[in-house]
């Protein structure tokens, strides 16, 4: 998905609602193309996530973690609802337990604070946001005194079986997996009653997934990808690190058919069948 933060630029802002889905196992049509809230900072999201919604887009990325949730609910509410332009069912909403709400217990809980600060009543897709776990509480990165995290030894698996029971109250339409690998994956589709719907992890032309991707579609689950433009950002990039949109053969490709880099990437991305997240 295209971040709300960086003044990302909005492609083709008009979108279709007609062709621009792909279609989940339970039936749902996700929307290819969706705004991620990663980064976003607070004081400027909200009004983001409104344009977003206002230029067509009807797919939101969001994740406890992100720490932001509550001002994108204040968003939802002024611009959802059964008297408004945009009703909740035509919006695909999505977001993710963080690694310290890893333990059973703890797993509706963290739901029930997402739902509460989006101002929702259930969410399209809900991911386990990694497949390892932190010490439990409220501190998003606990760590010891030399500064390495404190994890837990809840397994995965336990904290998927306790996502399941989310979808049976009604509180999720779909589950899902973000940066698990196919190990990983198989781990959870060998005790799921409620199969995994998405996995979402980063992809581009620089990380390709091709092996993750093919393994996915064999298993049934959709591929949702996250700084489809690559993370130049991210605070342990290399200094020498290429980026991604000034890489002369998509320059290229761009010149050639009057486009921008990033159209270019994410209609090679959109080829695959995946969706695009920040």
């Amino acid at each position: 998905m295209f971040g709300a933060s960086g003044g990302a630029e909005i492609w083709r802002a008009k979108m279709s609602a007609a062709c621009d889905f792909v279609a989940l196992h339970t039936g749902q049509k996700m929307p290819l193309i969706g705004l991620g809230t990663w980064k976003s900072e607070r004081g400027q999201v909200k009004e983001a996530v409104k344009y977003a919604l206002s230029v067509g887009y009807r797919h939101i990325d969001c994740a406890a973690a992100y720490s932001n949730e509550a001002e994108i609910g204040e968003a939802f509410q002024e611009c959802l609802g059964p008297n408004k332009v945009i009703k909740r069912e035509d919006l695909f909403v999505t977001s993710k337990l963080w690694n310290t709400k890893h333990h059973p217990d703890d797993v509706e809980p963290a739901l029930r604070k997402t739902l509460g600060d989006l101002k929702l009543a259930y969410l399209d897709l809900y991911l386990m946001h990694w497949p390892h776990a932190f010490e439990r509480g409220d501190n998003l990165f606990p760590k010891n005194p030399d500064n390495t995290m404190r994890y837990d030894y809840t397994d995965y698996k336990d904290t998927w079986k306790a996502m399941e029971k989310l979808v049976e109250k009604g509180l999720v339409k779909a589950i899902g997996l973000s940066n698990f690998n196919s190990r990983q994956i198989n781990d959870v589709l060998s005790v799921a009653t409620v199969k995994p719907a998405v996995l979402q992890v980063e992809c581009h032309p620089y990380l390709a997934q091709n092996e993750l991707i093919a393994h996915c579609q064999k298993q049934g689950l959709v591929v949702t990808a996250y700084s489809p433009l690559g993370s130049p950002d991210r605070m342990w990039k290399h200094p020498d690190e290429p980026v991604l949109l000034e890489e002369p053969g998509i320059k290229k490709l761009a010149e050639k058919y009057n486009k921008s880099p990033a159209q270019i990437i994410l209609s090679k991305s959109q080829l695959l069948d995946t969706g695009k997240q920040d």
